[in-house]
């Protein structure tokens, strides 16, 4: 759905929600885009990830992304993906969350997205759907935001760095070499980075291996062959972070 026609579609039904769903291949891309309302991206199955200038987000299935208006963004998937889709009015619905940002579903959220799709736009208060939609609303102004966000400097020569360690997460390089094929020093990339994306340089890319980590179990890839890929000394290690950093361990989190 085109920005322009994200109000079209609200107004349209006179509702606050309006619910689409899909189901995407391994693989699928949707392109850059934005939208001129908020909107909810909830996974039943698969993992996505969407892409934005300022950052990652990492979507589990059983997770949803929450992205604010006139965000540009690109999504794509790892493993068959079922999208649930909720274009929602701001406006309408004060409380919901005041950044974009992964939101962890609640048993009692999930089923309240999957009742409000195909149901009829609630128009009249009192109704059955405008009490369903009203309660739905807001669990989502309480469900709990995941850490699986990873954000990017807009300085080139820092987002250059970056890509470069997620193009190669397992490479072991310290910092000084980093700062030093940059030309500065250690200190000062330190400090760029911390200003650009509110991370230190160690935790920013503990943060970004974890996620590429998910991806690659997403698309069926074993748990050992994940730490080795991002640079863990052992199966064990890449475990016990994954558990300290997501509160499972990765066989846990995706049952």
């Amino acid at each position: 759905m085109t920005a322009g026609s994200d109000y079209q579609a609200l107004n349209a039904a006179d509702a606050s929600v309006v619910t689409s769903a899909a189901d995407y291949p391994d693989g699928h891309v949707i392109p850059l885009h934005r939208h001129s309302c908020a909107q909810l991206l909830y996974a039943t199955k698969g993992v996505m990830t969407v892409d934005a200038a300022a950052g990652r987000w990492m979507v589990p299935p059983g997770r949803a992304v929450w992205l604010q208006a006139h965000v540009d963004h690109q999504v794509r998937m790892h493993g068959e993906v079922g999208l649930r889709t909720l274009l929602l009015d701001v406006a309408a619905s004060p409380h919901l969350p005041a950044r974009s940002c992964v939101l962890d579903i609640s048993p009692l959220l999930r089923e309240l997205i999957a009742a409000a799709h195909g149901n009829p736009a609630a128009h009249d208060a009192d109704t059955r759907n405008w009490h369903m939609l009203q309660l739905l609303l807001h669990e989502l102004a309480s469900v709990t935001v995941l850490p699986l966000y990873l954000p990017l400097p807009l300085a080139a020569r820092l987002r250059s760095l970056c890509e470069l360690l997620m193009a190669t997460p397992g490479k072991q390089v310290t910092i000084e070499t980093w700062a030093g094929q940059l030309g500065i020093s250690t200190s000062t990339l330190h400090r760029l980075f911390l200003r650009q994306t509110g991370m230190r340089f160690g935790h920013w890319r503990q943060q970004a291996r974890l996620l590429q980590a998910m991806e690659q179990l997403a698309r069926g890839g074993k748990v050992a062959a994940a730490a080795q890929d991002q640079g863990y000394s052992s199966q064990s290690a890449f475990s016990a972070m994954f558990k300290k950093h997501f509160g499972s361990t990765p066989t846990a989190f995706y049952r």
